[in-house]
C-alpha cells in the first residue's frame, strides 16, 4: 500500500510543484488570502467524496474526504496546513521568485498548502480504503494572526460530524538535511507573546538635550536592559527567550523625538515562566523609564500557547515515516524549539503532532543556509510529493487503527 502511495505521490509531483511556485509568485499575508483561497479551491473542486467550505472570518478551505471502507461513519482524522507568507521582500532571484513586494513565503507555507492539495487528491482516489473521514485544514493566520482559533471557532473539529481522533502538521525547514522527518514528545514548540513599549518624553533641538527630555538613551538602556533580564533572572538551563523586532524614534538627527516605540517577542515552554517573564519585562521599561524622567507604556499582548506533541501520536509519526521512507529518514528531536506555531490551540484540543521536514537544496549546507523567516530562504520542491504522501499515509493509517480499536 505505502508504495503504491508513494509512486502516485511522485506522479502528482509535477503538479503539486506548479502550484507550489504560483503561490510562491503570488504571496499573501494575514487572515485574507483570496488569490490563495481560490487557487486551493480549483486544485480541488470536482474530487470525488470531497466536500468543500470556506472561512467567513478568515479565507480558510476546509475538506472533508469521506471514506467509504467503514460500514458505518467511522472516526475522523485532522491534517492541517497554514498558507499565508510573511511580510518582508525577497532577496532570490530564481524564476518563481516573489513578484509582490513585501511579502514572501519565507516559511515554507506555499509548500504546506501544496503537500497538503496532494494528500487530498491521493486520499480522494483511495476512499474504498479510507475507514473514516479526513479532514483537511488550509488555514491563514499562522504568522501571528491566529488563524487556528478563529477555524475552531468556525467549527473545524466538528467538520466531518464528530471530532477527530488525532491531527498531524508538517512544518518544512530551510536549515535541515532534505528529507529528514523529526518530531518529539511533550513541548515541542514555545508559547509566544509580544511586548510593546512606547517610551514617552518631550521633543525639542538637539543641541539643547537640557531643554528636552530624550526618550531615545532611555529606550536604549532597556533595551540592553532586557536581556539581562533572561540572564539574570531565569535559569540558564530554563528555555527562555525576549528578542527586540522593530525599534523606531525619531525624523530628523536633530530634533528630539518625543517618544520612542520597540516590540519585541518573549518566548518560553511553560505559562508560569511566559506570566514571569512578561511581568519582569514590564516592570523594568517602568522602572527605567522612571529613573530617567520619563513615562513609558509596557503592553503585554498574550500569543499562543505552547504546543504540545502527544507522546503516542508522535510515535505513530515516527512509525509512519518509517514505513513510507525508511527508518533512516526520521529522528527523534532532543530539544524542543523556541519558534510558535498556532497549531498549539488544535493539540490543546486534539492529540496529534507537528513534525518537522527537512528541505535544505542539496549543494547547500544546512549548517549555513538561511533560515526560515529569511528573505534569502529556499526550500527544495522535492519534499512536496512526499509530505503529501505521508500526509495521506496518515490518515489511511490512523483511521485504521480507530476502526480496529471499535471492534
Amino acid at each position: 500500500m505505502t508504495s503504491d502511495l508513494l509512486a502516485d505521490a511522485r506522479a502528482l509531483g509535477p503538479e503539486l510543484v506548479r502550484l507550489r511556485r504560483a503561490l510562491h509568485r503570488q504571496p499573501e499575508t494575514g487572515l485574507h488570502l483570496p488569490r490563495t483561497q481560490e487557487a486551493v479551491l480549483a486544485e480541488l473542486s470536482g474530487l470525488d467524496g470531497v466536500e468543500l467550505s470556506a472561512g467567513t472570518a478568515l479565507s480558510s478551505v476546509v475538506a472533508v474526504v469521506r471514506g467509504t471502507a467503514a460500514p458505518g461513519p467511522g472516526a475522523s482524522v485532522l491534517l492541517r496546513a497554514d498558507m499565508d507568507a510573511l511580510p518582508l521582500t525577497e532577496a532570490g532571484g530564481w524564476e518563481h521568485a516573489s513578484r509582490v513586494p513585501g511579502a514572501m513565503h519565507a516559511c515554507g507555507h506555499d509548500l504546506h498548502t501544496a503537500m497538503l492539495v496532494g494528500a487530498a487528491r491521493l486520499l480522494s482516489e483511495r476512499r474504498h480504503r479510507l475507514a473514516g473521514d479526513a479532514v483537511l485544514a488550509f488555514q491563514p493566520g499562522e504568522e501571528g494572526h491566529d488563524g487556528a482559533r478563529l477555524m475552531l471557532d468556525e467549527g473545524l473539529l466538528a467538520a466531518a460530524g464528530r471530532p477527530p481522533v488525532a491531527a498531524y502538521a508538517l512544518h518544512v525547514t530551510s536549515t535541515s538535511p532534505l528529507g529528514r522527518y523529526g518530531n518529539r514528545s511533550g513541548p515541542a514548540l514555545a508559547a509566544s507573546g509580544t511586548l510593546v513599549v512606547t517610551v514617552r518624553g518631550a521633543g525639542g533641538h538637539s543641541a539643547w538635550p537640557h531643554h528636552a527630555r530624550d526618550p531615545i538613551p532611555a529606550t536604549a538602556e532597556l533595551i540592553l536592559a532586557l536581556q539581562s533580564l533572561v540572564t539574570r533572572q531565569f535559569d540558564a538551563l530554563e528555555p527562555v527567550l525576549l528578542g527586540i523586532g522593530t525599534v523606531h524614534a525619531g525624523t530628523a538627527a536633530n530634533i528630539v523625538p518625543e517618544q520612542a516605540r520597540f516590540e519585541a517577542t518573549l518566548r518560553a515552554l511553560d505559562d508560569g515562566t511566559m506570566a514571569r517573564l512578561a511581568e519582569g519585562a514590564q516592570r523594568v521599561v517602568r522602572g527605567i523609564a522612571a529613573a530617567h524622567g520619563l513615562e513609558a507604556d509596557a503592553e503585554y499582548r498574550p500569543g499562543y500557547p505552547v504546543t504540545v506533541n502527544d507522546p503516542a501520536e508522535a510515535d505513530f509519526v515516527a512509525g509512519a515515516v518509517a514505513g513510507l521512507h525508511g527508518a533512516e529518514r526520521f529522528v527523534r528531536e532532543s530539544r524542543p524549539g523556541l519558534v510558535s506555531d498556532d497549531i498549539g490551540r488544535i493539540l490543546a484540543r486534539v492529540p496529534g503532532v507537528m513534525t518537522g521536514l527537512g528541505a535544505c537544496p542539496p549543494g547547500l549546507d544546512p549548517a549555513k543556509a538561511a533560515g526560515n523567516h529569511s528573505p534569502h530562504a529556499v526550500f527544495d520542491d522535492a519534499v512536496v510529493p512526499e509530505g503529501a504522501a505521508l500526509f495521506a499515509d496518515l490518515a489511511l493509517r490512523r483511521l485504521d487503527a480507530a476502526a480496529e480499536a471499535a471492534m
